[in-house]
């Protein structure tokens, strides 16, 4: 049988970068892992000014698109679960103006986590509908924004 994630080059940074770093390679749940890949430079990304983790989430979102599609044509399969790095960019825009702490870390993992796996209406809807690189990349952006949502109204009940 045909392995697609053998036809990456991982010396190449956007195949790199698409499957995570690595962490997309797991051979179960590689978007559980992508999206635990992207807590740390979510840590990071927290010290910045909002107007700068929103420029920074832009940018990933369009080098996403890129990379993504880059990794998805040599692998020739749309969206293969190890592509994560629409996982990354997910779990940063659930995070976006989150008061950093560790149950803001981890409720925005589960939420992400469960809207990514779930797909409501319209998630769904994209993800069978839109291909290429930005089809890789909007139902993860729609999921985090979901997320996103839902935290900001769970987060002050426990402050």
């Amino acid at each position: 049988m045909d392995n697609p994630v053998a036809k990456l080059n991982l010396r190449h940074p956007l195949h790199l970068c698409a499957v995570g770093l690595g962490s997309g390679l797991a051979p179960k749940a590689p978007g559980t892992f992508g999206t635990l890949a992207a807590i740390p430079f979510y840590l990071l990304l927290a010290q910045l000014p909002l107007w700068l983790y929103l420029a920074v989430l832009l940018l990933s979102f369009i080098f996403g698109i890129w990379c993504c599609n880059k990794a998805s044509q040599a692998m020739g399969v749309h969206d293969h679960g190890a592509i994560v790095w629409d996982e990354f960019v997910g779990y940063w825009i659930t995070m976006t103006a989150v008061p950093l702490s560790p149950l803001a870390v981890g409720l925005g993992f589960v939420l992400f986590r469960v809207f990514d796996i779930w797909k409501p209406w319209p998630i769904k809807l994209l993800d069978k509908k839109v291909h290429g690189g930005f089809g890789i990349m909007i139902d993860d952006v729609l999921a985090g924004i979901f997320a996103a949502i839902c935290l900001q109204l769970i987060l002050p009940v426990f402050a």
